[in-house]
């Protein structure tokens, strides 16, 4: 029944577009998803999805410069920006409501009719560079990467969006064009919108807009399936000159699609999610050993992370490993009471709320689960979800992910020797 609060188009073209009318606010969000991320490049191309993302705000036809895209979004007063995950990519335009048609004039023109000049092309290297250093000398921002690079070894879900520096230096129009071809295709997009708007009209002005020309109908390829890493190794270091060392701790979790999604949810909340959870409340309220620490999950269509991410002393870092993994002990070892649960999915149930208040947050969730998942999902039914899980299955998930010899830990800091930390993850 809640399915019918979304409402979704097919195009002849195959382009979808999903909608959710959210009459009480003045602003609309159009949102376009591509099924293109890192999870589609092989080491030849790694970042080119990244690189790409940045080339589509360098003009078209109808605006032929960055400057004519920002200002035509800038004389409105909307905001725009994009992203690029391992599994798709997102192209936004929020503006109040009665502007929707410039939204819709500027992401149509920018992926329908890049122009990804060579000249554009060359300029962006040194910006791309700059942000790739940007990451490598940010340790909060680094540290997932490494994680996930250990966790899921030299395979694409375990690269970096951003890419590597051969890419970004070498990296062709004509490749951009290919990839553009194969990938950025009329059935691999979902156009969302989310917002106050006439829905019969904007069904109207979607199919006129996106009309990709013939030889971006259908997608060439999709991602490899997920292959486990069986790699003895456990341990990421990278030895940095820090004032706090930054670790993420964790496991393989559920899915995107596993029945075990919002089981999986709730216990990251549990151990870490907001102030009164168990690792906050021990490792950083109790013992003084974090200045921030947070446990979250991260989904793809066929494998997913749980983790825990901290900022901790330098001179105690092996009493701050030891006390998250005694959680995670606790955890497997002894469940959880009712009480937590209770609290869990009030908590998250809370939290979705307030974020679906913005039309920008909501175009991305039912954007998401189209593109991914070919289903509509709305506000009720992820708080359907969250209530319907069972403490019994709560404590068998906890069980069944905190397993210490599938633990991996990511580590920057001023240490030159991982063996120390593989002894504290196998004790």
């Amino acid at each position: 029944m809640f399915k019918n609060m979304v409402k979704k188009t097919n195009f002849g073209s195959g382009l979808r577009l999903v909608t959710k009318n959210l009459p009480n606010t003045q602003a609309v969000t159009v949102l376009v998803l591509v099924g293109a991320g890192s999870r589609y490049e092989t080491k030849e191309i790694n970042g080119i999805s990244h690189f790409l993302e940045h080339m589509f705000f360098k003009g078209a036809k109808r605006y032929r410069n960055a400057r004519e895209v920002s200002g035509a979004i800038d004389a409105v007063g909307g905001d725009f920006n994009a992203f690029t995950g391992k599994e798709y990519a997102g192209y936004y335009v929020k503006v109040a409501a009665d502007k929707i048609d410039t939204a819709l004039d500027v992401l149509s023109d920018m992926l329908i009719n890049a122009r990804l000049a060579t000249a554009e092309i060359d300029k962006e290297r040194g910006v791309i560079l700059e942000e790739y250093n940007m990451y490598q000398d940010t340790p909060m921002y680094q540290i997932g990467w490494n994680f996930e690079k250990l966790l899921f070894g030299d395979q694409p879900l375990g690269w970096d969006q951003v890419g590597t520096k051969d890419l970004i230096a070498g990296v062709s129009s004509r490749q951009f064009r290919a990839y553009l071809r194969d990938l950025y295709t009329a059935d691999n997009t979902v156009v969302a919108v989310a917002g106050n708007f006439d829905r019969d009209a904007l069904v109207k002005k979607v199919e006129k807009k996106f009309v990709f020309p013939a030889a971006r109908l259908k997608k060439s390829y999709g991602f490899s399936p997920f292959e486990p890493d069986n790699s003895p190794v456990r341990v990421h270091l990278r030895e940095k000159k820090t004032e706090q060392a930054h670790v993420v701790a964790g496991f393989p979790s559920c899915s995107a699609g596993s029945p075990d999604y919002f089981a999986a949810r709730l216990l990251a909340v549990i151990m870490g999610g907001n102030m009164s959870s168990r690792m906050f409340l021990s490792v950083r309220e109790q013992q003084g050993l974090a200045y921030y620490i947070h446990t979250a999950t991260d989904e793809y269509q066929d494998v997913g992370t749980i983790s825990t991410n901290a900022g901790v002393s330098v001179g105690k870092i092996d009493q701050a490993l030891r006390s998250i993994i005694e959680q995670y002990h606790l955890a497997a070892a002894k469940g959880f009471s009712a009480e937590e649960l209770k609290k869990a999915q009030a908590f998250l149930s809370g939290k979705i709320v307030l974020r679906l208040e913005d039309s920008e947050e909501y175009a991305h969730l039912i954007g998401k689960y189209e593109l991914l998942q070919d289903r509509l999902v709305a506000l009720e039914d992820l708080r359907q979800g969250i209530a319907a899980v069972k403490l019994s299955q709560l404590n068998r998930v906890a069980n069944e992910l905190f397993k210490l010899d599938a633990l991996r830990l990511a580590v920057i800091g001023p240490y030159e020797d991982s063996a120390r930390f593989d002894k504290i993850i196998k004790n």
